[in-house]
């Protein structure tokens, strides 16, 4: 059975991308935001300086009061961890223990037992069933995340690692950067995404996020900060995809995507900032009138707020 990890749902940011898993609630803080995602990329020996360094820049790049917790989780089951504020991992309801550096706590060579938990407070909170959804790859909203491990041991007592080197990163444009070795794989590899099962409609189109994200457009969609009380989710007509939105720039029902058949129209929802849209080769935006439908096309991208979109339309 594969690793899977449940997201609350909620206002801060969850992300997942590799071995690593990050919550964080910084509001008006993208720097900080920006580097813990980037290091979702760090593995190796020598990751817990890449944290200790981080955590030697949080003052700098936080604005206001900042809470966050990152976990690197590494081949052998033992993982590296940093966090501050309100935030602290825990493996298997245990708070994991750790020493106290310039912006943070660090903890590193902890085992990861059979479950991990980052959020708020220092274990996971009772999950009602259906109120979260599981996170294979990509950036969402989510007020806290449990990752459920695969054919791990229970955990132990945290024990120091030693420090060796070197390290490695995968490249990454940090939150909200452009494709790349984050990327989701496509449809036809059988990975899962977050919106995205293998089952699903193989002919269906799919929105493709700068951060690797996957939507299948098999319904009508609402997408914004908080998509889930627009009318045309309450009345079931329309499924609910969230945006993590750091900088505030997105409404809470910001665009929809409805279909007639195997056309696919965005329509802005009288968003604050606007939906934009430009075709493939295109290099410039083209604003959207409030309430008109637009047909997309196959290689379209789509601009609400900062967060990037394609649009892909398989072939008949």
């Amino acid at each position: 059975m594969p690793d899977r990890c449940e997201v609350l749902p909620g206002d801060a940011v969850v992300a997942r991308r590799g071995g690593g898993l990050l919550w964080v609630d910084a509001p008006g803080s993208p720097a900080l935001v920006s580097a813990l995602h980037a290091c979702l990329g760090v593995s190796g020996p020598g990751a817990d300086h890449v944290l200790a360094a981080v955590a030697g820049q949080v003052s700098s790049l936080a604005s206001g009061s900042a809470s966050f917790a990152l976990v690197l989780t590494g081949d052998a089951g033992n993982g590296v961890a940093l966090w501050a504020g309100k935030g602290q991992p825990a493996v298997d309801g245990v708070p994991v223990s750790g020493s106290s550096v310039e912006g943070g706590t660090l903890a590193a060579g902890f085992s990861l037992g059979q479950s991990l938990y980052v959020g708020p407070g220092q274990s996971a909170p009772g999950t009602p069933p259906g109120i979260s959804y599981d996170l294979v790859e990509g950036t969402v909203p989510g007020a806290g995340a449990t990752l459920h491990l695969a054919g791990t041991a229970p955990a132990t007592a945290v024990a120091a690692a030693p420090v060796q080197s070197p390290f490695s990163a995968g490249t990454d444009a940090g939150f909200g950067g452009s494709r790349g070795a984050a990327a989701a794989a496509r449809p036809d590899s059988g990975e899962q995404t977050a919106f995205w099962r293998p089952d699903s409609d193989a002919a269906a189109p799919i929105l493709r996020f700068d951060d690797g994200m996957v939507v299948t457009v098999d319904e009508d969609l609402v997408l914004g900060r908080r998509p889930d009380n627009h009318e045309m989710v309450s009345s079931g007509s329309a499924r609910a995809v969230p945006i993590a939105d750091t900088q505030n720039v997105l409404s809470s029902a910001h665009a929809a995507l409805t279909r007639s058949g195997r056309e696919v129209s965005l329509v802005d929802l009288g968003s604050l900032n606007g939906t934009h849209v430009a075709g493939p080769e295109a290099t410039e935006w083209t604003q959207l009138e409030p309430g008109v439908a637009h047909p997309l096309s196959d290689g379209d991208r789509l601009l609400l707020g900062w967060t990037v979109i394609t649009f892909e339309q398989p072939q008949e």
